[in-house]
C-alpha cells in the first residue's frame, strides 16, 4: 500500500468509531477527551485501516465507471473464475491468500488534523506444512507518518496462502496409460 496523503479528521474518526461498535467518548466528546491522559479527540487502535480508501490501487475501492469487485456474490458483475487450487484464497482467484494476523505499535496518539502517509514494505516469509498442502505465509510492514515526517503507528500484517500439491493418479491408472501406449507403438 502507499497512501501519499491522509487526513485524519473528526468525523472520520467518529463514523468510523460507530462502525466499529465503540462507544467510547474519547472519539467524539472534545470536552470528555480533553479531561482524559490523552488530553483530546483520538482515534480508535485500528483507524488506520482506513488509509486503504485513500489508495488509488486497493482492489475493494470503487472506481467511478469501472466494475468493482465489492462485497457480496459477484457484487457488481466482475465474474469470479474458479481458483486454480494454487494459492487461493477464497476469493476465487481474485486474491492471493488470507489475511491472518495484525499487529500495530503505536508511538503516539492519532489525533484530528494529523495528514498521514503510508509506505508499506516486505516482512519476513516463512512456510509450514498443513493438511492439505503447504502454507507460504509471508509479511509486511506498513508505516505511517504525519505531516511532519514523524513515525506515529507502524503496522504489520501476516498473510497466508495455500500450495497444494499436484494431484496424483492413482498407481493402477498410471501403469493402465504407460502400457495403453506401449501398446500403441
Amino acid at each position: 500500500m502507499a497512501v501519499d496523503r491522509f487526513p485524519v479528521e473528526a468525523g472520520h474518526i467518529l463514523m468510523f468509531a460507530r462502525s466499529i461498535g465503540d462507544p467510547n467518548p474519547i472519539y467524539e466528546d472534545a470536552e470528555y477527551a480533553a479531561g482524559t491522559e490523552v488530553g483530546g479527540i483520538t482515534a480508535p487502535p485500528t483507524f488506520v485501516q482506513a488509509s486503504a480508501q485513500f489508495d488509488p490501487d486497493y482492489i475493494l475501492r470503487p472506481k467511478i465507471g469501472e466494475p468493482w469487485f465489492g462485497s457480496g456474490r459477484e457484487a457488481t458483475g466482475i465474474r469470479r473464475e474458479p481458483s486454480s487450487g494454487a494459492g487461493g484464497g477464497g476469493a476465487g482467484g481474485l486474491a492471493s491468500g488470507l489475511h491472518a494476523e495484525q499487529h500495530f505499535e503505536y508511538h503516539r496518539h492519532l489525533r484530528p488534523g494529523d495528514v498521514l502517509s503510508a509506505t508499506t514494505r516486505a516482512g519476513d516469509t516463512w512456510e509450514k506444512e498443513g493438511r492439505s498442502g503447504k502454507l507460504v505465509f509471508s509479511g509486511s510492514v506498513t508505516e505511517y507518518r504525519d505531516q511532519t515526517g514523524e513515525l506515529v503507528i507502524t503496522a504489520r500484517s501476516v498473510g497466508v496462502r495455500t500450495e497444494r500439491p499436484a494431484p496424483q493418479q492413482a498407481p493402477q491408472k498410471a501403469n493402465q496409460k504407460a502400457n495403453q501406449k506401449e501398446g500403441g507403438k
